[in-house]
């Protein structure tokens, strides 16, 4: 063998192993507050709405849906929140970045993506732990409205 290749498998074997990586994520507890507390905005300005909540991995964790709001909603409000979470920003940002900016136009091919406002981050302590999507309030301003409302009721920044 040669001297380089034993020297590497010395190096190696002195190396602590890897660690795993640790994540924050939405609990079941915290993401039913949240949508708990989307609703009651929606309620205030008179509205009602479909909201869903995704941990860090993009998977559904809450999804409450008011009485009366259409089923097209709830689809919308998963991806509304699927979106704002991989892509660390606020869904209606992404919407004026794809009708203003040429690089980004493309954007609105991604089956995955839902450029309509209503979907927001979950930020604890400076990390994107998930994400929250409004949907079925009457427009994407109040959506967003609603999403905001629920994370200053003690979950953001």
């Amino acid at each position: 063998m040669s001297s380089a290749f034993l020297a590497y498998f010395s190096l190696a074997a002195l190396m602590p192993p890897p660690l795993p990586i640790e994540h924050r994520s939405v609990s079941l507890e915290m993401a039913n507050s949240i949508a708990e507390a989307a609703l009651v905005s929606c309620r205030t300005m008179n509205r009602d709405a479909v909201v869903a909540i995704v941990d860090r991995g993009g998977n559904l964790i809450a999804l409450q849906r008011g009485d009366g709001v259409g089923p097209h909603n709830t689809n919308a409000a998963e991806r509304k929140a699927f979106t704002a979470l991989s892509t660390k920003t606020s869904t209606s940002r992404l919407a004026q970045r794809a009708a203003t900016e040429p690089a980004s136009a493309n954007l609105i091919s991604v089956a995955e993506l839902l450029l309509l406002g209503g979907g927001l981050p979950i930020i604890h302590e400076g990390e994107v732990i998930g994400g929250i999507g409004v949907a079925g309030s009457g427009g994407s301003e109040s959506d967003e409205q609603c999403a905001m409302a629920a994370l200053a009721h003690g979950t953001q920044q």
